[in-house]
């Protein structure tokens, strides 16, 4: 009987696309058992790539508008609109690393005001419902360019108007809100539990990849304990030390502060919207992947999801990856693990060729698996 296959992968960053890496899989596995019945369902964990795997399985529209940069330059962004009249935005989309050169990454003035500009056209267009993704940002501003962009006014002690932007949280003296509440549920989708400030805040866990220096670092810490200080005197909240308040540079922060939202754990909420785990049980087995596995997926990335779904209903799970760290807990999370990339390919070569890589992995690996007498030796390293 032909085996009914389930293909949730994630994105493989810098390189493929999470319906890009589903369907380089889909072309592996064909070439090698066309008798399959093959479920694309590409997945995300919040961070950049939700919207797209949303969008994927459900099908929608996208809405492109003139937006910002991180750091206020045009440019055309997108996000995607479902039935119901539910918008979900990938706040990577404006605000994300992707859209700053190296030597550009600036998170005094990166600003999230590029995401509250698709926020605010999801509201004109009466969205009831709004989905941010958080991950891949270049900013670190507890949401001060989002609020701005939504009609919050920041000001210093002589009541002159500042731009929402970390550099003047120093001269930050006041918040006036909007005279209107938003009129739309928003809920942030995130799988980190950082809170905003401290050891383990936005500013000290990430600041260091968008350009932050150690000493940097620290001034961002003490002024977004600032910005909390403020919004607890003038807005009446106080979300630093909730769990994800610190995801995207503090955007998880000022969604709660400045939108009334709501966070939400992104795979979980992906799963749920998908009905994965109900394809999952239907199927033979699952077939996962990202970038790299490693530690960061051990703590709850999108395969992990996967793969704890999988052994729920007893289905064997095969994991693909640019690179696999060597760490033993790998292998009690997958039934079988495959880094795609052959023993000292160069990295930039690796993620050119990564669709033809994964494709060819992903035909090796299943001819193993399912013809272990035919193939008795794989051609990938597997776990």
């Amino acid at each position: 009987m032909a085996p009914r296959i389930l293909i949730a992968p994630d994105k493989f960053k810098g390189s493929l696309t999470a319906p890009g890496a589903a369907e380089a899989i889909a072309r592996g596995i064909a070439a090698v058992c066309p008798d399959a019945t093959l479920l694309l369902m590409p997945i995300a964990d919040g961070g950049e790539g939700t919207a797209e795997a949303i969008c994927a399985a459900l099908g929608g529209i996208w809405n492109t508008l003139p937006a910002s940069d991180p750091l206020g330059r045009p440019i055309a962004a997108r996000y995607a609109w479902l039935e119901n009249d539910v918008a979900v935005i990938d706040m990577s989309e404006a605000s994300g690393l992707g859209r700053l050169a190296i030597t550009e990454r600036d998170p005094l003035h990166a600003s999230t005001f590029g995401t509250g500009q698709l926020i605010a056209d999801a509201i004109r267009r009466e969205a009831s419902k709004i989905l941010v993704g958080l991950g891949g940002s270049a900013t670190n501003d507890g949401g001060l360019g989002l609020a701005a962009a939504l009609g919050f006014e920041f000001r210093d002690r002589h009541g002159r108007q500042l731009q929402g932007i970390p550099a003047n949280l120093a001269e930050l003296a006041r918040i006036k809100a909007p005279g209107a509440p938003l009129r739309a549920t928003i809920i942030g989708l995130c799988d980190v539990q950082n809170p905003l400030t401290g050891e383990r805040g936005a500013s000290r866990t990430y600041g260091p990849q968008k350009g932050a220096d150690p000493q940097m670092v620290q001034w961002l810490d003490g002024h977004l304990a600032r910005l909390a200080n403020i919004v607890t005197r003038d807005l009446r909240c106080d979300f630093r030390a909730t769990p994800g308040a610190g995801a995207a540079g503090g955007l998880g922060f000022g969604l709660l502060s400045f939108c009334g939202a709501t966070l939400r754990p992104g795979f979980e909420t992906l799963a749920e919207i998908l009905q994965l785990e109900k394809t999952i049980a239907a199927s033979d087995f699952v077939v996962t992947g990202e970038g790299r596995i490693d530690a960061q997926t051990m703590e709850g990335k999108g395969p992990a999801g996967v793969a704890a779904l999988a052994r729920k209903h007893g289905k064997p799970v095969i994991a693909f990856a640019g690179s696999v760290a060597d760490d033993p807990r790998i292998a009690t999370v997958f039934d079988h693990v495959f880094a795609i990339s052959p023993p000292g390919l160069p990295l930039d070569e690796a993620l050119r060729d990564a669709p033809r890589l994964l494709e060819n992995c992903a035909a090796g690996a299943v001819a193993k698996i399912l013809f272990p007498n035919e193939h008795p030796q794989g051609t990938h390293r597997g776990i």
